[in-house]
């Protein structure tokens, strides 16, 4: 996500300007926008006009800037876009003030969103910036070669290029060597996570070579598929998308461990409390170490939970809202929708 401007005052009232960069960001909006709020953005419309020519056609497509007070949201995943429905209080037509409309956000369009932010709003769109800046290296190998690249903001850049003998003749030095200079590479390397890619067997025989002896590294790696390597097979695994599913599976894991914690807790009687009524006794009590709450229980119950929010967050606790597409998620969604890990059990 890339937020370029804010204007929130005090109170938490304000606009903030972003871009979508990717789908997982227009995921994210959906959860960020909700009605009533206003929504700026560069659209096209089907307008009337009063001439004969547009009254046989049913009026022409024209770009407008619209202010749109938001009823409804939808992220429809399959047609890659936000779908952002209202009515249209400001228009470069005086016409169209007052018409229903919608506006299909699609990454890379720009739109500003002004409304009243709650805190989990805010801290959604700076993890959002946040896994935009997932620092991410494309390894890619084959017979007799590898080549690391890492991804920076301005682009590509190659790091290193090594080469070897196949292993594959008698008097030819051991695969190992090369796949040992590879984990060695990668374990200096400063990225959050690694794209092993290549095509055939041999990267996973580096994978299963890095994950025997350095296995703090294949902890942090993804195995794509691809037909080349060096810089085209850095573009096949760009275009395929995986950095940005590395930067998911990073934001899941995260999830995963909070409802592995929650769930080891649960079941030996230990310092935590779900559901709603449990979690806000907690809450009131400031034993909250950690509020875990799930996204469409949030968005259905936002009175409730604004509330059991700030309050967590007002005695140190810290908050995670939770995907339910994702299986952490949808273990909490299985406990009520709200849980938290405490600092003291609450008997």
């Amino acid at each position: 996500m890339n937020v370029r401007e804010r204007d929130i005052d005090a109170e938490g009232y304000g606009s903030v300007t972003l871009v979508p960069e990717t789908l997982d960001d227009l995921w994210h909006l959906k959860y960020v926008v909700e009605e009533g709020d206003t929504v700026s953005a560069l659209t096209r419309r089907r307008v009337e006009r009063d001439d004969d020519m547009t009254r046989s056609t049913g009026g022409e497509r024209e770009t407008l800037n619209v202010d749109l007070e938001v009823d409804d949201v939808e992220f429809a995943r399959f047609a890659n876009r936000l779908r952002v429905s209202g009515v249209i209080r400001s228009c470069d037509r005086e016409t169209e003030i007052g018409n229903h409309h919608t506006i299909n956000v699609e990454q890379n369009d720009e739109i500003t969103i002004t409304k009243e932010w709650k805190s989990d709003q805010l801290e959604r769109l700076a993890e959002a910036e946040e896994a935009d800046e997932t620092e991410v290296a494309i390894a890619t190998v084959e017979e007799g070669e590898a080549h690391v690249h890492t991804v920076e903001a301005h682009g590509v850049e190659e790091r290193v290029t090594l080469t070897g003998t196949t292993g594959k003749g008698d008097d030819a030095a051991p695969r190992d060597e090369l796949f040992a200079e590879l984990a060695s590479v990668l374990e200096n390397i400063d990225a959050d996570a690694v794209v092993l890619a290549g095509p055939g067997f041999t990267k996973r025989d580096a994978y299963d070579y890095i994950e025997e002896n350095a296995p703090e590294v294949a902890e942090r790696i993804v195995v794509e598929d691809t037909a080349s390597v060096g810089g085209r097979g850095v573009h096949e695994v760009l275009k395929r998308g995986a950095v940005e599913r590395v930067a998911e599976e990073a934001r899941v894991a995260r999830e995963s461990r909070l409802a592995d914690e929650l769930m080891e807790r649960v079941a030996g009687e230990g310092a935590a409390a779900y559901g709603l009524e449990p979690t806000r006794e907690a809450v009131e009590y400031g034993a909250v170490e950690h509020l875990l709450v799930v996204d469409e229980f949030l968005r259905e119950n936002r009175a409730v939970l604004d509330a059991l929010v700030e309050g967590a967050e007002q005695k140190g606790g810290d908050v995670t809202v939770l995907s339910s597409e994702f299986e952490p998620g949808q273990r909490v969604q299985s406990l009520g929708g709200v849980a938290a890990l405490l600092r003291y059990r609450i008997d």
